[in-house]
């Protein structure tokens, strides 16, 4: 597998890269310029200059824990009731007063294991981050994904462990509990329904998995006793909360192309429901409505995107493969704008809420535009190491955990 089509590459690639391009022998060499032309493709947009319509107030800044890490860890807070949780790749979780940032319990969940396969892979040597995905809330719980292949929940009330289940692959999405039980997902292609009193197995779904796959994994979706679960063959399907049993799947997108690269089709968006419709995007696929009650297709649009999506104002928006914004009407699919102004600045997951749509980039720059039209409202620079994981909004407060591990809480301010 390979980890996120903007983080890693594979090593055999890079050191062909460097052999010829960081070499001046080879210079003469035509493909050695065409890379360079590439490179410079590659290349974030410069920032646009506009007339602010907005101002964006921090209420509060918390430092947690050790930031994210170097792994693309997208670490998304969850909020319940007075209290935001949020956790750092290295296992700090902390719930804080969303209101004032006012710190009401920590703890510290075990580290990366030192097994052989930990000592053999590099990466982890250099960082050992092991939360794999963002913090789940349920039932009383904060559950945690890990790369140890774990799901720990923690008791919301004092930070406690409760229990942690062993599910023998990675688990790089969010789980979410409801009913009594608590969802997961594993980068080996399973749905797993745990008891919330104790973490045993309930039931188990088992997807096969493409040889060639991106680094991540979507997030189930609980509504109604029914399971929404993408997977990296490009399929959806509803489950049975109870049982396990599905009632429908759907593929978005089948495998085309010659190479296992080009065929890739995973599915890494966590599903989006509105009004009885199910949203969901692939990588190399469309981005498509479904009906929620029986998976029947209802339109698709060609935007790829591995990223969660975000509604508003009767549309879905998407960021795209390249850092562009689309906003496609809920009912026909029809696309209404397009904001190209953020090429390759590697943006975070769209939020919409009120009249806006967040995102943010690898720069550290939060971006505020308009749902109606989708042009420049308000930006302001949170950290220098950048910003990855999705956002939250609740009362209309934003709340941003930065890849340093700084969490703001922020409101928008008409000027």
């Amino acid at each position: 597998m390979i980890h996120s089509w903007r983080s890693y590459r594979w090593f055999g690639v890079i050191l062909s890269v460097s052999l010829l391009a960081g070499c001046s022998w080879f210079t003469w060499l035509p493909w050695v310029d065409d890379a360079d032309d590439e490179k410079d493709k590659d290349e974030p947009a410069k920032l646009v200059k506009f007339e602010h319509e907005i101002k964006l107030d921090r209420l509060w800044r918390a430092k947690i824990g050790e930031g994210l890490g170097k792994k693309y860890l997208r670490l998304e807070p969850a909020i319940v009731a007075d209290r935001i949780i949020a956790t750092d790749g290295y296992g700090h979780v902390e719930a804080r007063d969303r209101f004032s940032g006012k710190r009401i319990w920590r703890t510290k969940t075990h580290s990366l294991r030192e097994g052989f396969i930990s000592k053999m892979n590099f990466i982890d040597r250099t960082d050992p981050s092991f939360v794999g995905g963002g913090v789940g809330v349920g039932e009383g719980l904060a559950l945690l994904g890990t790369t140890n292949g774990e799901v720990v929940a923690l008791d919301i009330a004092d930070g406690s462990l409760r229990w942690t289940a062993e599910l023998g692959s990675e688990v790089l999405s969010t789980p979410s509990a409801d009913g009594g039980l608590v969802f997961a997902q594993t980068i080996d292609g399973r749905l797993l329904a745990l008891n919330v009193a104790d973490g045993s197995t309930v039931w188990t779904y088992d997807n096969q998995v493409p040889i060639l796959t991106l680094r991540g994994t979507s997030s189930p979706l609980v509504q109604s006793d029914i399971v929404f679960a993408g997977f990296a063959n490009g399929k959806i399907i509803a489950f049975r909360t109870g049982n396990g049993e599905p009632i429908w799947e759907h593929r978005v997108m089948l495998p085309e192309g010659r190479s296992e690269l080009e065929r890739m089709v995973d599915i890494d968006a966590q599903p989006l429901m509105s009004n009885g419709a199910i949203f969901i995007s692939a990588y190399h696929g469309p981005t498509t409505s479904i009906s929620a009650r029986d998976g029947r297709p209802r339109w698709e649009q060609k935007v790829s995107s591995h990223l969660d999506l975000a509604e508003g104002y009767g549309q879905v928006y998407v960021v795209n493969e390249d850092d562009h914004i689309v906003a496609m009407d809920q009912e026909s699919g029809e696309i209404n704008w397009t904001q190209e102004d953020f090429d390759n600045r590697v943006l975070t997951a769209p939020l919409a809420f009120s009249n806006y749509v967040l995102v943010g980039d690898d720069a550290g720059y939060l971006h505020v535009i308009a749902q109606r039209d989708g042009r420049h409202l308000g930006r302001r620079k949170l950290d220098r190491k950048g910003l990855r994981s999705d956002m939250i909004v609740e009362d209309s407060t934003v709340y941003v955990l930065d890849n340093s591990g700084g969490l703001h809480a922020l409101e928008i301010e008409q000027r």
